[in-house]
């Protein structure tokens, strides 16, 4: 699906590897029966290869793409590289939760402060990871598998209206910016107003899933 940031994960590495790829995109309130008949569960990103084989899950998928096309590889080498990227990443998907329910509440007019100072905090201590690693990406100096795991989310603090809580956090909005001048970034992006108009059909229950095309 065009807009969800589970599946621009899987775009993302497709496009850093230079593989290549059809994309198929599904609506998801009305998913079409060729597609459950593939995967029952109907989730998105779905991948199927060559033989047939299907994959889902982001970083499986993402993991089962940097191993099959061994080629520019995102993953450390080393085990305990891994791991690390991987507690990383397992940190992160602690804080995916807070955008969409600020989002949530921010539809029915309650109150987001708190809640967005949670997510100021938890922001704090990913920058505070990339000071102790010293480095312009969570891997490193250039982009691996972590970077990409990360950014659909930091693709829409601005249309979550969230911007503002990378203040505080130089290193990690740097990082942000580097981001944005990546190839595989630039390749699988929407705009902030795009994201908005999204948003606003989803939130309107008459999600626009061809919304720009």
């Amino acid at each position: 699906m065009r807009f969800c940031p589970f599946a621009q994960r899987a775009r993302l590495v497709l496009n850093a590897k230079g593989i290549k790829h059809e994309v198929v995109n599904i609506d998801l309130k009305d998913k079409p029966e060729w597609f459950l008949e593939k995967n029952p569960l109907g989730l998105v990103p779905t991948t199927e290869t060559l033989a047939g084989e299907l994959i889902y899950e982001s970083p499986i998928i993402c993991d089962y793409l940097d191993e099959f096309y061994p080629e520019k590889k995102l993953l450390p080498s080393s085990p305990f590289g891994k791991a690390q990227q991987k507690m990383t990443l397992e940190h992160f998907s602690k804080i995916l939760p807070l955008f969409y329910k600020i989002a949530m509440l921010r539809k029915s007019n309650e109150d987001v402060s708190g809640h967005e100072a949670e997510l100021k905090n938890k922001l704090s201590k990913l920058n505070e990871a990339l000071v102790n690693k010293n480095t312009k990406f969570f891997g490193g100096d250039s982009i691996t598998m972590i970077d990409y795991m990360m950014w659909p989310w930091f693709e829409r603090l601005e249309s979550f209206q969230l911007k503002q809580c990378l203040d505080g956090t130089p290193d990690l909005k740097k990082w942000a910016e580097l981001m944005l001048e990546d190839e595989a970034v630039k390749a699988t992006m929407h705009s902030a107003d795009t994201h908005r108009a999204f948003q606003k059909s989803y939130a309107e229950g008459k999600p626009n899933y061809d919304y720009g095309l």
